[in-house]
């Protein structure tokens, strides 16, 4: 029996000469990184400058016409693809009239257009109060619809207040006038 105990304490006496397991690295708690500040809002697109001397030597507005016959007569629009129309010719057949539609940010003013040959003035308004867009009617019969077809290489639609539109003559203007006569 006193065998037994010498084994126990033999075998207790090595495990206490065990090394002890290596300790654990320690846990290293950073702080969390700082917020980035966020992005400054984007600035407004500076306003194109404003064009001086003579409007013939004015770039043409970025954009095509299309051209459409529909239930009414027909329409032709001027403006980049993708986006809304910046200019809209319609011929209304049953009322034998063009309305000439512009995009614009202004409640109403005076619609100048420019031609080689005529410059006339008119009144534009809106049709609705939701309306982006200010109009005219021009009878079939004024001669600015001649000029506006007929015009060397382009013609100008200006407003107060908006930046013009310089639009190449192409034959979309015509065939509306065409197609209301």
């Amino acid at each position: 029996m006193h065998i037994r105990y010498l084994t126990l304490f033999a075998v207790l006496g090595l495990a206490a000469c065990a090394a002890p397991p290596p300790p654990s690295a320690p846990k290293i708690i950073s702080a969390p990184p700082p917020l980035a500040a966020p992005p400054p809002p984007p600035l407004a697109a500076p306003p194109p400058p404003r064009l001086t001397g003579d409007w013939n030597d004015w770039p043409f507005t970025p954009g095509n016409w299309t051209y459409r016959r529909d239930g009414r007569g027909s329409v032709a629009q001027f403006g980049a693809s993708g986006r809304n129309p910046m200019i809209s010719f319609r011929c209304d057949v049953e009322k034998r009239r063009v309305t000439l539609s512009r995009e614009a940010s202004a409640p109403g003013a005076r619609l100048v257009i420019r031609t080689s040959t005529i410059t006339k003035t008119m009144a534009a308004t809106t049709s609705d109060a939701n309306s982006t867009y200010l109009t005219a009617d021009i009878a079939t019969t004024d001669p600015i619809l001649d000029a506006m077809a007929f015009s060397r290489g382009r013609v100008l639609v200006d407003m107060e207040g908006q930046q013009p539109v310089i639009l190449p003559t192409w034959a979309e203007i015509a065939r509306i006038v065409e197609d209301c006569r």
